[in-house]
């Protein structure tokens, strides 16, 4: 029996590509066990489900399985898979390991108190994923600041995306806890048919805060050793640029999931692609 519970969620769900066609053929199927591995063990995360102690237990088991202290137990499948792609490819564990640690944190952690408290969250949960193409493709001559600022930006982006469906579904929220106390929101807020101004006020002091995070993720392209995943990653940029535009104009409250349409992603991709070139 599968230690995993399947959201449903997968590569199309994502606000950016997952091992697209721009990227080397060799490298997508590690790409695509990574991605895999990460998605399962979000899933149990988030699994309105399991109670909080069973998560930790299963997540565990997946940290076991990819350290080799568990080696062939069925359950764990996707991560004696993730194992075995590391040793093949000399990617440090950590970049899977500080993943399990992250998701650990959700399976308890309710509230951020500060953006700061935030960002040391998504240095566990999005960063790792950033470090790890990085690595796949033979690293960057600036390290992991713009693509950690980068992965940071889009994680941000994703907690504004669902800030509804998160304290709904699990009573999470990302949003910082001091913003929210001195615009006077409170959590039944975000239950809401529309932002109150003082929410707005929040979810806006969490765009520039993104904002400021691109700021440095720009540079990322630049540094990369890999032509390929330097025009992989301007199209997330152009992505990212553009989902924070609206969300800026829009409201995550609303009736329907902000992101990106099928022609305006379309467009990014072209644009990325031609100011990496």
């Amino acid at each position: 029996m599968s230690a995993e519970t399947p959201s449903g969620k997968d590569a199309a769900y994502e606000n950016f590509p997952v091992g697209s066609w721009l990227l080397p053929v060799a490298l997508r199927p590690h790409i695509a066990t990574y991605y895999a591995f990460a998605r399962a063990i979000d899933d149990i995360a988030d699994s309105p489900d399991l109670a909080p102690d069973e998560k930790v237990r299963r997540l565990d088991g997946f940290e076991a399985a990819l350290t080799g202290r568990d080696m062939d137990d069925p359950a764990y499948l996707t991560a004696h898979t993730m194992r075995r792609s590391l040793a093949e490819t000399g990617i440090p564990v950590a970049h899977c390991a500080d993943l399990i640690t992250a998701f650990k944190r959700d399976a308890t952690k309710l509230r951020y108190r500060d953006w700061d408290d935030l960002m040391g969250y998504c240095i566990l949960s999005a960063a790792p994923v950033g470090r790890y193409l990085v690595d796949l493709h033979g690293g960057s001559n600036d390290g992991y600041g713009p693509s950690d600022a980068l992965c940071k930006a889009l994680q941000v982006i994703n907690h504004l995306q669902d800030c509804q469906d998160d304290v709904q579904t699990l009573d999470r929220v990302y949003l910082p806890g001091d913003w929210m106390a001195e615009a006077g929101v409170v959590v039944e807020d975000l239950s809401k048919d529309a932002s109150t101004p003082g929410l707005r006020q929040v979810l806006d002091q969490c765009l520039d805060g993104t904002k400021a995070l691109m700021v440095e993720a720009r540079r990322l392209p630049g540094g990369l050793k890999s032509r390929r995943l330097a025009m992989e990653s301007a199209v997330i940029i152009e992505i990212a640029d553009r989902l924070v535009r609206r969300l800026r104009d829009g409201d995550p409250l609303g009736p329907k999931r902000i992101q990106l349409t099928k022609p305006g992603y379309l467009w990014c991709c072209v644009k990325g692609v031609v100011k990496a070139l």
